[in-house]
């Protein structure tokens, strides 16, 4: 499509300030299951964002046709879609910061090319090394993918920026059995550069992870140190980051409301968005408005500095925008917490009793983030005197979120970034409630 056509006839048609937002995202997808290619997919799509001002109200339209023939129909639908707008808010399309930071390596040409034969080759041979690591291995399925977005923004206000992006991510999830117990576990690795792939590492993860649960049963209910895995840590920490959002402190559904400046955690604690990453599709140097990212600690050393804000937020508070304006709405970029020095297997040495979580399932329907509050289905491991003693799994953990911010007594140096671009060092935490036999 000409944007500088859509421009024009915006403006004929009475359109004060108009802006586009291209996204064009490229997929290849894989999975192998029994030796057999299970999946095998490669996708191209388009779609065009495009908000204007009419009236002094903003009209919207989404469209994956992009061809001069809808700009007439494009700039119609703004024009309707502002008559419906009852809200006296003031709208506005943003000109755009005066600098952007230059962020490299976002995109490697690496990931293209590897041929998609040598791929399928690979996650065939992937298969074979995780059924071949331990014989009460019952069932592995491999899986890849690789892809790319370039994103593209351009207003009538003189704002032009762009974007390209890339990352890929193998995946092996297995299925352990003795004949008397089952487990599940997977292991991953998200990179945009393909040498980084260690199928052998990835192959030994996933079934340790497995087969080291095998026979898992409750243990006695009660109050235990905790020591949270990265993964798990970072599972948990998905349904509460809407309390970082402007838009839920101004909606007063946020925990966080009126506390910037305060306490919330612990010394140990320092949460990070970082929008400069490698190896994220997250990361940029605009958010979709246009805004530059930037970096932040939302929690410094215990202590809140701030919400995550869009433009819309940000002009009812005063304040700049973070840069967190996305489609989807008020988002953090890469958001993880700040990786500390002590080894994982320290900081189950130094564990008297306790429980090492590495596994929480029903995030979503077991966390309230409103009020910060968590019953949770766990697996992991009872330590006692700084070993572990046996695998544990049909247990309940409860607490507040924030409290466990608080009772965190150390963090590891075992960082990892998950799906959803979250992440989080081990987690050890001074006690939380089990439910067990």
């Amino acid at each position: 499509m000409n944007f500088d056509l859509l421009f024009k006839k915006a403006k004929e048609k009475g359109i004060e300030d108009i802006q586009v937002y291209l996204i064009k995202d490229k997929e290849f997808d894989l999975e192998v299951f029994k030796n057999e290619l299970e999946k095998y997919s490669i996708a191209s799509t388009h779609k065009l964002y495009v908000k204007g001002i009419y009236d002094s109200k903003m009209g919207t339209v989404t469209t994956e046709v992009i061809t001069d023939d809808i700009i007439d129909f494009v700039i119609d639908s703004i024009i309707a879609s502002a008559k419906t707008i009852d809200s006296e808010d003031e709208v506005f399309i943003y000109e755009g910061d005066k600098e952007y930071r230059e962020v490299t390596g976002l995109y490697n040409e690496s990931l293209n090319e590897v041929s998609a034969k040598d791929k399928i080759n690979n996650m065939f041979e992937f298969e074979k090394k995780v059924l071949a690591e331990d014989k009460r291995i019952i069932m592995a399925r491999i899986m890849y993918s690789d892809g790319s977005r370039k994103i593209t923004i351009k207003n009538t206000k003189g704002l032009e920026l762009e974007k390209l992006v890339n990352v890929g991510t193998a995946v092996a999830y297995v299925v352990a059995s003795d004949g008397k117990d089952q487990r599940v576990a997977y292991e991953f690795t998200n990179t945009n550069e393909y040498s980084d792939f260690d199928f052998e590492d990835l192959a030994s993860k996933s079934v340790k992870k497995a087969v080291s649960l095998l026979g898992a049963t409750p243990c006695d209910s009660g109050e235990y140190e905790i020591l949270l895995t990265n993964s798990a840590s970072s599972s948990l920490l998905m349904p509460h980051l809407s309390m970082f959002s402007a838009e839920s402190v101004q909606r007063n559904i946020s925990l966080l409301k009126g506390k910037i400046g305060e306490v919330i955690g612990s010394s140990k604690v320092t949460l990070i968005d970082d929008p400069f990453m490698t190896n994220s599709m997250s990361s940029g140097a605009f958010d979709d408005e246009g805004v530059a990212t930037t970096y932040k600690e939302l929690i410094s050393k215990g202590k809140l500095t701030g919400y995550l804000y869009n433009l819309k937020t940000a002009k009812k508070d005063d304040v700049k925008s973070t840069g967190n304006g996305f489609i989807q709405g008020i988002s953090p970029t890469n958001i993880y917490f700040k990786q500390g020095e002590l080894s994982y297997d320290d900081a189950v040495k130094s564990m008297k009793k306790g429980l090492v979580i590495t596994n929480l399932d029903g995030t979503h329907s077991g966390t309230n983030p409103v009020s910060g509050d968590f019953s949770l289905q766990a697996s992991g491991f009872l330590v006692e005197e700084g070993k572990i003693v046996r695998p544990v799994a049909l247990i309940t953990v409860a607490g507040n979120y924030l409290k466990l911010l608080q009772d965190v007594t150390d963090v590891c140096n075992d960082l990892k970034i998950g799906f959803g671009s979250i992440g989080s060092p081990s987690l050890k935490i001074k006690s939380l409630m089990v439910s067990g036999n």
